[in-house]
């Protein structure tokens, strides 16, 4: 990323900086918002959202769509999302869309950062600027930054430490910013899980959403699942309940005696943030018990990562991680491959997968591991989230087979996946 002479003032020295701006994008008048990264390197843009100061590791995102629906993940704890499609805002937002499923929880996402300046919302379903909705939300966010060369960095050298800044004088101390980048812990070893999660347990009835009718209510649910909540997202309970769960919702340091206490047809394990090895610590010894119980179980995300721990695996961090709507995975027991959504950056390391799982997806972009399944038992895991709908459909097909294994174990007939 070639060097400029920024125009940002630095609080601790009356000379302008050298700073490593976004080449390619426009120059703007007055530069009031900063990326300064562990390795010290500094890029000028302008400030848009929140105004603050926020530690993180950044990431990229490369899906076209749901931004509002990116922003509110948990899964995103810690981090700072780069937006790779340049027009982010023209749908603006609206409050069906939030996916955080803890009202407890303020919004995890550290901040963002975006190509063009924020576009003027044009969608019959926005209620709110996209800029006063991060300002609501408190989301600091950066603009005219060439995403293309911070993504190409990430690529190179992973995800990066990182410390964004918003300040409408446009004063920042660098030096300040470069050791708060530099001495932070990041994600590897966190157990972000915590921070997320419901205090309480609570019950979900809510179902997909449909067109011109907004969200249904499950009324005659045909089985009870207990979601362990590690950071879950919102569509992934209304996804249960449109094929007939009524979702009982419970902490993600529940132990297996409480949650078998509920009397569950299956267990569901979600999405979060954070490391699984370090979440893994208290969950996977309860993940064991409740395998060990032969309840049908199925898990996402990080569930599958601690579902994976708990069954012997071990797993790892990844460079520049999975995030995005475009993600081609082939399902082994059926051939098919689907588009899938995914946002993570561990993975299940298939060499240490032990006898009794059998490798059940993969990774068409780079062979990595994507799902799993016990050989002896009803229990199964997807690394991607199915119910993100960038197929749109391509993997809903995974709640009817968790609903199958329900349905074998009171030997009822199976529904068509």
């Amino acid at each position: 990323m070639p060097e400029t002479t920024s125009n940002i003032k630095d609080a601790s020295s009356p000379e302008k900086k050298t700073v490593s701006p976004s080449s390619g994008a426009w120059e703007a008048t007055q530069y009031t918002a900063v990326i300064v990264l562990a390795d010290g390197t500094v890029i000028k843009g302008v400030g848009a959202g929140f105004e603050g100061t926020a530690v993180g590791e950044i990431c990229f995102n490369t899906a076209m769509t749901g931004y509002q629906e990116i922003l509110t993940d948990p899964s995103y704890a810690g981090q700072i999302i780069t937006f790779t499609f340049p027009h982010i805002g023209n749908i603006g937002t609206n409050e069906e869309d939030t996916e955080t499923s803890n009202n407890e929880a303020t919004n995890k996402v550290r901040g963002c950062i975006l190509r063009s300046p924020i576009t003027t919302p044009s969608n019959y379903r926005s209620n709110q600027h996209f800029e006063s909705w991060l300002k609501s939300n408190k989301i600091i966010a950066i603009t005219n930054i060439d995403t293309r060369a911070l993504t190409s960095l990430i690529r190179e050298k992973g995800m990066q430490h990182a410390v964004i800044a918003n300040n409408s004088d446009g004063v920042f101390d660098i030096d300040t910013l470069k050791q708060q980048a530099s001495s932070w812990d990041g994600i590897e070893g966190a157990d972000l899980a915590k921070d997320v999660t419901v205090n309480q347990s609570y019950e979900w009835h809510e179902t997909k959403w449909v067109w011109d009718e907004g969200y249904g209510n499950l009324e005659n649910p045909d089985f009870h699942v207990v979601a362990l909540d590690c950071g879950t997202k919102r569509n992934i309970f209304r996804c249960l309940a449109s094929v007939g769960c009524k979702v009982t919702v419970m902490p993600a340091s529940s132990k297996a005696e409480d949650i078998l206490a509920e009397n569950p047809d299956g267990i569901f394990i979600s999405n979060g943030p954070g490391d699984p090895a370090a979440t893994g610590e208290y969950a996977a010894i309860e993940i064991k018990k409740l395998v060990e119980s032969g309840k049908p179980i199925f898990g996402i995300c990080l569930g599958h990562q601690i579902l994976a721990l708990a069954l012997g695996a071990e797993t790892a961090k990844m460079q520049q991680g999975h995030h995005g709507a475009n993600h081609p995975v082939k399902d082994h027991t059926t051939g098919k491959v689907e588009i899938t959504s995914m946002n993570h950056g561990f993975t299940v390391n298939r060499d240490t997968l032990p006898e009794n799982l059998t490798e059940t997806h993969i990774s068409l972009f780079d062979g990595t591991n994507c799902g799993i399944r016990l050989k002896d038992k009803p229990v199964f895991s997807v690394q991607y989230h199915p119910e993100a709908s960038p197929g749109p459909q391509d993997s809903h097909y995974l709640f009817r087979r968790f609903v199958n294994f329900m349905r074998a174990e009171k030997n009822m007939e199976p529904i068509k996946e």
